[in-house]
């Protein structure tokens, strides 16, 4: 596993990441800074959504007629971002607080365990472009009691 470099781990972007959205340590938030091939900033991309497909966690479409069928994910960009993220998300489905989110708890009882996993993948990478773009904390959802 690759460690993330003492200057990654101290920087804005990457403590913001780590200390707040679940399931992403430093080597994960700080693959998002400076790996290889991949964005450096989160500015040029619109979108969560168009975050999450430039790694490929998005389904592939298929469109004919107006009728979209979607497909397994796309597994285009990064592989190694797109691999750390898919292991916090199922290291969270396999912890013993994966159920108290209500998201994650109706997602495992309706999937199947690793497409949860990419769900909850593609969820932080949308998490994560949030927190890059507006340079501040992830504020979770109150969960109502």
């Amino acid at each position: 596993m690759i460690a993330a470099t003492p200057a990654a781990r101290t920087a804005p972007t990457t403590r913001q990441i780590s200390s707040r959205v679940t399931g992403a340590r430093p080597s994960v938030a700080s693959s998002r800074i400076n790996a290889r091939g991949f964005v450096i900033s989160a500015r040029p991309i619109d979108s969560g959504r168009d975050f999450a497909a430039s790694l490929g966690l998005v389904p592939r479409q298929d469109s004919t007629g107006g009728k979209t069928k979607l497909g397994p994910i796309s597994k285009r960009g990064n592989g190694y971002s797109r691999r750390l993220l898919v292991t916090g998300a199922t290291a969270v489905l396999n912890g013993k607080n994966a159920r108290n989110d209500p998201w994650r708890a109706k997602m495992l009882d309706s999937k199947p365990r690793k497409l949860a996993a990419i769900a909850l993948a593609n969820k932080m990478a949308r998490i994560a472009w949030a927190v890059m773009t507006r340079q501040e904390d992830f504020r979770p959802r109150a969960v109502a009691a």
